[in-house]
């Protein structure tokens, strides 16, 4: 082995390590913010402003997407990693030290300005330089990142705001993240930035305005229709085509990504909340709930990645889902049916969501035309970031009037996403088998809130 082809393994090593680092800064973060949810929203007065408080770093995620191949041609991977860093940091000193919920949601907008600015460049740096199976150790590593955190992520995070506060609690992962990226920037360091077809798309600006809308409706419900409508439109325009009309294989899958985006993501981000409120279960059992579905989802994951997820049917994971979130939504106000129903709803995501993601980034091209690394990074990105936005935002708004009714749609989006999915198998022979993605973003850098 020669000394560049050694440079380059260590490059490819320090890429692999941040991705995995961001994968677990990014569980890590996701706990932290559903576990101190209910906290938040008491001590800062925004419980009829839950859309507010949630759907602020994605938002920002949807800013700087659209951007984000702009600014990385024009600055380069080490001025686009300070401006980011400067951004994320800044937005959680903003979020931390917020006494009213537009200062929060503030803050975390700005943090996920600085996570769009290095997603699609970190994940289409993984797509180039690493090999199937170094691909395929990350994608098992990520998955198994979301466990430790889901089984004391919780406990942790309650024990840690009972010692120094929410405000204190929530900048916690910052030395991860910023370790991950670090590592990313310095993987890539000295490459260019590929110019492959990626360019400023005015259309998708139409997603964080429409959520956007949504959000600040303030129960003005022709106002939050039109927003939703306009954030649909938009995804329309980002996905490849077919996905709105659930043509057959990678473009049903792909829509199938997005309801499940919105069902599953908007369910998860309220849970603690729904049991607060409607369960009148304590914050500690809440964050029990809480970990229940993500750790179900990666132990599941990792047992259909050594099955083969081509062997599974993504439809019936995701009815399962929908059934569990149906019983959150109507079923008996018992904590042990909440547990048990939503550790159910994780496993069936764990079941169907392997398979679903093999289907939409294989068969992801259209025919005769293969998709450039970063068009499909952004496309697998963008199908699950637009559902959870729109999950996020609409489930805020339909939580602060009623929990229940936000369950009841997140089980009509996820049976939703069932149906698309029955849709996604492409014809022809099947592709060669991989594991999927554990319960957050894969191979992302640069996305942990």
């Amino acid at each position: 082995m020669d000394g560049r082809t050694s440079e380059r393994r260590t490059g490819d090593l320090r890429l692999a390590a941040g991705i995995v680092a961001l994968e677990f800064a990014a569980a890590v973060s996701t706990f932290v913010a559903s576990t101190l949810l209910p906290i938040v929203a008491a001590e800062l007065g925004a419980r009829d402003r839950l859309g507010l408080l949630i759907a602020g770093g994605t938002l920002g995620l949807f800013v700087a997407m659209p951007l984000a191949g702009t600014v990385l041609r024009r600055l380069g991977a080490g001025r686009t990693l300070a401006l980011g860093t400067a951004f994320y940091a800044g937005g959680l000193v903003v979020a931390a030290t917020a006494q009213q919920a537009w200062a929060f949601a503030l803050g975390q907008f700005a943090s996920g300005v600085a996570s769009g600015l290095l997603a699609v460049f970190g994940i289409s740096a993984a797509i180039r330089r690493l090999d199937e199976r170094l691909r395929l150790k990350v994608v098992a590593a990520s998955s198994a990142m979301w466990i430790l955190p889901a089984m004391v992520g919780p406990a942790a995070t309650l024990a840690l705001e009972h010692a120094a506060g929410w405000r204190w609690t929530l900048v916690a992962p910052v030395p991860v993240v910023l370790a991950g990226r670090f590592l990313v920037v310095r993987a890539v360091r000295g490459e260019t930035s590929p110019d492959d077809g990626q360019r400023l798309r005015p259309a998708g600006l139409l997603v964080p305005a429409g959520a956007a809308a949504v959000v600040l409706a303030d129960g003005v419900w022709p106002v939050a229709v039109a927003g939703a409508l306009a954030a649909v439109a938009g995804a329309v325009a980002l996905l490849p085509a077919g996905t709105a009309w659930l043509r057959r294989g990678a473009p049903s899958a792909l829509a199938a990504m997005v309801l499940f985006g919105a069902g599953y993501v908007g369910a998860d981000s309220l849970i603690t909340v729904l049991l607060t409120d409607d369960y009148g279960v304590g914050l500690a059992r809440a964050a029990i709930v809480l970990g229940a579905a993500p750790l179900m989802w990666g132990l599941t994951s990792l047992v259909v990645a050594r099955v083969g997820p081509e062997r599974q049917v993504p439809a019936a994971g995701l009815a399962l889902t929908a059934a569990a979130a149906a019983v959150l939504a109507a079923g008996p106000r018992e904590f042990a049916v909440a547990l048990i129903a939503w550790a159910a709803g994780g496993a069936g995501v764990g079941l169907a969501y392997p398979g679903l993601y093999l289907r939409a980034t294989t068969a992801a091209a259209t025919p005769g035309r293969a998709l450039p690394a970063a068009e499909l990074a952004t496309a697998v990105i963008t199908g699950e970031a637009v559902g959870g936005l729109l999950g996020r935002a609409g489930g805020g708004a339909l939580a602060s009037s009623s929990t229940s009714a936000a369950y009841g749609a997140f089980a009509v989006l996820l049976a939703a996403a069932a149906l698309a999915a029955t849709r996604s198998r492409a014809p022809g022979p099947a592709p060669r088998p991989g594991p999927g993605p554990g319960p957050g973003p894969t191979l992302t850098p640069g996305a942990a809130p």
